[in-house]
């Protein structure tokens, strides 16, 4: 069985993590499987690359940048190879471009073209593991680019893609995907298998096992995703693939909760065709990311206007908004609200579903303010100081501890 293993900045921390990683690798070999793994920089080692290029400039050169940044991956995926082969175990490192990584030339956040794996190929052939510095690739002409947010689980699934590996195994520090997060409920339950899709979801939502553009990547190329924790190896993860893989679909898989909320009215807008497209696309210009929106029905000329943007994104929203003071009588800005949402494929095929989450809200006392939904999602806007006991109360009325 050939297998992509991706450990993250948590998994290879330490010189010991690294070699309990080393443990995990040669386990795996031993049972006669080949191994890619990729891995990312030492946890806290690319913030302190950061401070090091701003100590000169704020602003440094993007294409500098990336030659600074991808060293950290380097680093361990060199420690690594070093560690198997003092253990007996054949091992080569290699960086993006050894691994045939070809990207865009969009500098801190390239995208994948295509990846020549014949050098991969050879070293697989030789009986060798293969351990590729995540989070990075070249130009055509050569120049290092890294990929951004998610960079290297991003590396890992385009690997397994390009190989057609049978299996992607994402390691972190925790053991797989949860109905929702375990520290606000404790008996919230590991799932054993979700779909790409309610798995995208989840991610855009506010659940940050996974990154959203790997799990796309692993959608588009049919790879099977594992998450699963480098810190309990034996424990089985979650599995995340194709909806027709999975028999029994549940009603509702997790909730999310995302607290990186604000809210924005505009109340009193003039009510005339492209006056919306006005407002969004200025947004869009400054780079902000518009989530919910909703639209009352016009009346006298002017209508109402909701939508919410991210909280760290709010200061910018501000500034857009002022160019619209002429057009709108008031602009009121809410960040303390948060967005708690339900996720599931068997939505689709089961009524109720919504009437159930208003119903239970509506018992604990708390008011909805804004309502968004999808074919397997219906996300709430909600008063901050009750978004736990929201996600308690919905994690109880759809009994996923069960």
């Amino acid at each position: 069985m050939l297998k992509v293993l991706k450990f993250g900045g948590t998994s290879v921390g330490t010189l010991d993590r690294i070699s309990n990683v080393a443990n995990i690798v040669k386990n795996m070999v031993d049972n006669g499987d080949k191994v890619v793994v990729v891995v990312s920089a030492m946890s806290g080692e690319t913030n302190k690359l950061i401070e090091y290029a701003e100590f000169y400039t704020k602003t440094p050169d993007d294409r500098e940048l990336d030659m600074l940044l991808s060293t950290g991956e380097r680093v361990t995926s060199a420690l690594l190879s070093i560690t198997l082969n003092a253990q007996g175990y054949k091992a080569t490192s290699m960086s993006g471009r050894e691994a045939g990584i070809v990207t865009d030339d969009c500098h801190t956040k390239a995208r994948i073209e295509i990846i020549n794996t014949d050098h991969m190929q050879r070293a697989l052939d030789e009986g060798k593991v293969i351990v590729v510095a995540g989070f990075q690739g070249v130009t055509t002409d050569g120049r290092v680019t890294t990929l951004g947010r998610g960079g290297s689980d991003l590396t890992a699934v385009a690997l397994a893609g390009a190989l057609k590996a049978d299996v992607c195994e994402i390691y972190t520090d925790v053991d797989g995907i949860y109905t929702t997060d375990p520290r606000i409920v404790s008996n919230a339950k590991k799932l054993e298998k979700i779909s790409y899709d309610e798995m995208l979801e989840l991610a855009s939502l506010g659940a940050k096992v996974l990154q959203n553009r790997s799990v796309e990547m692993a959608k588009k190329l049919n790879v099977n995703l594992i998450s699963r924790s480098s810190f309990e190896p034996d424990v089985p993860g979650t599995l995340i693939t194709k909806e027709e893989n999975i028999m029994e679909k549940p009603i509702v898989s997790g909730i999310a909760l995302d607290k990186n909320q604000a809210r924005i009215g505009m109340y009193g807008v003039t009510d005339k065709p492209g006056m919306a497209a006005n407002i969004f696309t200025s947004l869009a210009d400054a780079n902000i990311n518009v989530d919910m929106i909703v639209q009352t029905i016009g009346k006298d000329g002017k209508t109402d206007l909701d939508f919410t943007v991210p909280k760290t994104e709010l200061e910018k929203a501000k500034k857009v908004m002022s160019t619209f003071d002429k057009d709108v009588e008031n602009i009121d800005y809410n960040n303390s609200i948060a967005k708690v949402s339900i996720v599931g494929v068997g939505m689709k095929s089961h009524s109720g579903v919504a009437s159930k989450a208003f119903g239970s809200l509506a018992k604990e006392n708390i008011n909805i303010s804004m309502i968004s939904t999808s074919e397997i999602k219906i996300s709430m806007v909600i008063d901050e100081k009750y978004s736990e006991l929201a996600v308690r109360t919905l994690h109880d009325a759809y009994e996923l501890d069960k």
